[in-house]
């Protein structure tokens, strides 16, 4: 057993000692400055700590406790035995020096955009920040991304990016950390990028409910959260966005929520193309005599597009009262004084123009209510039906249901029909977006006036898709078969981008062993700080020669090189950020905000490579579903065994190929080697993080946690994969203008 120790050197002339890391072992003795330092009145020599007194007392005290578990790690936990005092001193100089270089401040002159322009970029729902690292990996000889803003609604999302990208990368980026929904987030958003223009917006909006694999929640929270997205593609207006999902979102409602979000893409509009687009509407007037109050509202709602904030729910009062005058003055036609005051349809009808005109505040309520029943987990109970039905009530679309009942029931006479049926139809145009009131508009036109509003469909609209694509992240060097739905919005002055090349083919793809071979040291219930050596000879014996074949020397972007080139592992510890940052410190982890703060930080060589704590039931049932190589096949063996579990499914990887859709559990998966649910870092491996990239915060957590922390696990599993983000990245890259 060795004894580990802190003493202190003699004072420099400022009265501070350096503290010294001193370990005996077997009459032998290893001596390592710490690179730390301490007036001596300051230091506890029983404890062999700071006192309270001193100066940054808590990072320096977890500092020397850190260094002193890894130092027992080394002794008393390690496989190896026997150590020489030189490879003792370069495994713990490691650490050292991580945190030394952490701690000392560095003059840097400005950095030189050395790969020519920047191309400007902010990540929504940014999670792990996936899109982010890719964004930041991609360059051309011209151009290179310069990270503005992120944003999310979880705190650990924001430790993780505050840690790599502001202290590790030491970028300026910002982070906004509040829910989209929420009426001032543009305010706040535009505030944190201080005035400057963005080039492209990147997010993914989470949406459960879309999944095929998940639960689909009547209001979910979730449901509409690519309207807030596009909201703020209306107001930057970037010259590029993309939004991803999951593929469900393609068949979801039989298509529908598909088409929505094309049309909502399509309703962005160039706001300098309004006016011509309202002097069109007007002119048809001239061939559509009975239809002026509704050509006149088309006029109105369209120009609504023009305005924001206060103007624009201003303007959409307005609206609704020109229709609330045109009520008023048809009244005493259709009814008599009397049912005027009393009559619940009048009423109805009254009281839905209230409703309408205070929509911004009935928003407000509807989008608290469905935060609230999320939170409280209502759904599959006796509450969810009320819930549902009164936030269906104040839907604006319901409203004008109501509005148009009423007026069927109250039989008015036929001179009186059309004047009903356009109020009905004004209020339906209000709560159109754009494109279905160019349908609207185009009902009005005679063949040649078709052609002209053709023309301006054309140039009003703001950005150019085609259609949503899928991506396979396997095809952009992943070791992973995930599929996601990609939607790129092309603004009108850019060039085209309809979907985004593969940068590798079928038979070049990275496979599970590429990814994870060089990791696979830790058993059950362990932790691992640094590499350690993979004799593939002895570990796979009479297979070794077919799994060494299965690593192959690449390109960044995963394609096979002769020369050149790193095998997919190589590439995940060295990084992929090309040398760019070349002021970055190195990574280390934090277990909250306030351990940030107190610079509690721990710097390891290898960092969220932690395995289970698996009794030896769950152990001897993943090695019998291992060796099955599939669950569905295992389960007899199971039965017999009496290891049977209500678990829905184990993915064992198989290590030739990819593996499954990275998810949010590490349990799902089993280990192609070994026994055992995966890491976070083989995780994030499969999702081809750099190693430099550390999770921060908590492992995993369970239960209702789950609705308020974002676990290390949760951040990997919903991230998009920062290759596949980079290749999307190098496509606008060589495009844009």
């Amino acid at each position: 057993m060795a004894t580990i120790n802190f003493y202190l050197d003699k004072s420099d002339k400022k009265g501070f000692a350096p503290i010294h890391l001193r370990i005996n072992c077997n009459s032998e003795q290893v001596k390592l400055s710490t690179g730390e330092k301490i007036r001596p009145d300051d230091f506890d020599k029983e404890s062999q700590l700071a006192k309270n007194s001193a100066e940054n007392a808590v990072e320096i005290n977890h500092y020397l406790n850190y260094l002193k578990d890894r130092t027992d790690e080394l002794f008393n936990n390690s496989y190896r035995k026997k150590y020489t005092n030189k490879e003792i001193k370069v495994i713990l100089n490691e650490f050292v020096a991580a945190y030394k270089d952490s701690n000392n401040i560095h003059i840097v002159s400005e950095e030189s955009p050395i790969y020519g322009t920047p191309i400007t970029f902010i990540d929504l729902f940014a999670g792990a920040g996936g899109f982010s690292e890719g964004f930041l990996q991609a360059d051309t000889e011209e151009k290179f991304f310069d990270f503005l803003l992120a944003n999310d609604i979880n705190e650990n999302s924001e430790l993780t990016h505050l840690v790599r990208y502001n202290h590790q990368l030491g970028l300026g980026t910002e982070f906004l950390c509040q829910d989209i929904t929420e009426p001032d987030f543009i305010d706040n958003l535009l505030k944190k990028i201080d005035g400057k223009k963005v080039d492209v917006v990147c997010g993914g909006p989470p949406c459960q409910s879309f999944s095929l694999a998940g639960k689909r929640k009547k209001f979910d929270k979730k449901d509409d959260l690519f309207s807030h997205y596009l909201e703020v593609i209306k107001i930057l207006q970037p010259k590029y966005f993309v939004m991803e999902n999951v593929k469900g979102i393609l068949t979801k409602e039989k298509g529908k929520i598909k088409e929505l979000i094309l049309k909502e893409i399509n309703s962005i509009v160039d706001i300098n193309e309004i006016p011509r687009l309202a002097a069109f509407i007007k002119s048809l007037k001239k061939n559509n005599l009975d239809e002026n109050f509704l050509l006149d509202c088309l006029v109105k709602r369209v120009e609504l597009e023009q305005f924001t904030d206060d103007k624009s729910e201003k303007s959409k009062e307005n609206y609704i009262k020109v229709i609330d005058s045109k009520f008023k003055k048809l009244t005493p036609e259709i009814v008599d004084y009397k049912t005027s005051k009393t009559d619940v349809r009048i009423s109805t009808i009254r009281h839905g123009f209230n409703l309408l005109i205070r929509s911004k505040e009935w928003e407000k309520l509807k989008r608290d209510i469905i935060r609230e029943k999320d939170f409280c987990n209502i759904d599959n109970d006796y509450f969810v039906d009320a819930f549902t039905s009164f936030i269906s009530e104040i839907d604006s679309n319901e409203i004008i249901g109501k509005i148009e009942a009423a007026f069927k029931d109250l039989n008015v006479k036929n001179e009186f029909k059309k004047d009903c049926g356009d109020i009905v139809q004004a209020l339906k145009i209000y709560v159109l977006n754009i494109d279905d009131c160019l349908e609207v508009i185009r009902s009005f036109c005679n063949d040649f006036q078709i052609l002209e509003l053709n023309k301006i469909i054309e140039d009003i609209r703001l950005y150019r898709i085609k259609a949503p694509f899928i991506a396979n992240s396997s095809n952009y060097g992943v070791p992973q078969n995930r599929e996601r739905v990609l939607f790129i919005g092309c603004r009108k002055d850019q060039k085209f981008i309809s979907e985004i090349p593969a940068t590798v083919s079928e038979d070049e793809k990275v496979s599970v062993f590429e990814a994870l071979y060089d990791l696979d040291f830790v058993e059950n219930n362990e932790e691992a700080h640094t590499y350690q050596e993979v004799d593939l000879s002895s570990q796979y014996n009479g297979t070794a020669g077919k799994m060494k074949n299965l690593l192959k020397t690449r390109m960044i972007d995963g394609k096979p090189v002769n020369s050149n080139g790193m095998t997919f592992s190589d590439w995940s510890k060295k990084g992929r950020l090309n040398g760019r940052f070349k002021n970055a410190t190195n990574p280390f982890y934090v277990r909250n905000a306030q351990a940030l703060e107190n610079g509690e930080r721990t710097f390891d060589v290898l960092h969220n490579h932690k395995t289970s704590n698996q009794n030896k039931d769950v152990i001897e049932r993943l090695d019998i579903i291992l060796k099955e190589g599939d669950y569905r096949k295992a389960q007899p063996k199971l039965q017999q065994c009496g290891l049977a579990s209500n678990k829905r499914n184990y993915n064992v990887l198989k290590p030739d190929r990819q593996s499954p859709t990275v998810m949010t559990i590490p349990d799902d998966y089993i280990h192609y080697n070994t026994p055992r649910a995966l890491t976070v870092r083989e995780m994030a491996r499969l999702q081809s993080f750099d190693d430099s990239f550390v999770f921060q915060g908590k492992r995993s957590t369970g239960g209702n946690n789950r609705k308020s922390e974002l676990p290390q696990y949760t951040l990997v599993g919903n991230a998009v994969p920062p290759l596949m983000a980079r290749a999307v990245a190098m496509e606008i890259l060589k495009n844009i203008k």
